[in-house]
């Protein structure tokens, strides 16, 4: 028996991550949380103003939801997170070690289109330049997948349990 993975969505805004994470947990029969909502209200402001976060920004943010990961591991669970730079995802496997990244990958002009088309979002289509040029895809020394965000979310989900279905079983180390 797999031991139940808990997953990181990531990538730039617009990729789809909080749709996305909902139907990836909903198919993994695991609880989801939205990352934004660990964001503390000064972090909202900033980006509401348009104004990118600094790292010192993100500290708070990333431990808070590497917490919530770190509380499901051996559940499963699935929590989305830009999670841009290696230097994120290094501090949110501090907190939590088994966590395992989907990152959301797509065209620019597919994301940016979807961008267009959102309502009551904070984050402006502005910032996607500064969120494409801090992107570092995922190395090869980090566990986890890429997956395409071109097609529907039904199609962009099944896909993701797919390619995560493949990785190996790093949480359940205790055979």
């Amino acid at each position: 028996m797999r031991t139940p993975q808990v997953v990181v969505v990531m990538g730039v805004a617009g990729t789809g991550k909080t749709t996305i994470g909902p139907l990836l947990a909903a198919r993994l029969g695991v609880p989801y949380a939205e990352g934004d909502d660990f964001h503390p209200q000064a972090n909202i402001d900033k980006m509401s103003a348009g104004i990118p976060l600094d790292d010192a920004d993100r500290w708070p943010w990333l431990d808070a939801i590497g917490h919530w990961a770190h509380g499901r591991a051996g559940l499963g669970g699935v929590v989305s997170s830009s999670a841009l730079k290696r230097v994120y995802r290094d501090r949110l496997r501090a907190v939590a070690p088994g966590i395992v990244f989907l990152h959301l990958t797509g065209d620019r002009r597919l994301i940016e289109e979807r961008m267009s088309r959102r309502q009551g979002h904070f984050m402006p289509t502005a910032l996607l330049d500064s969120q494409f040029a801090t992107l570092q895809p995922l190395q090869p020394d980090e566990a986890g997948v890429a997956v395409d965000v071109s097609g529907g979310p039904e199609e962009i989900t099944e896909r993701a349990v797919r390619a995560l279905s493949a990785l190996p079983d790093t949480a359940g180390s205790s055979h």
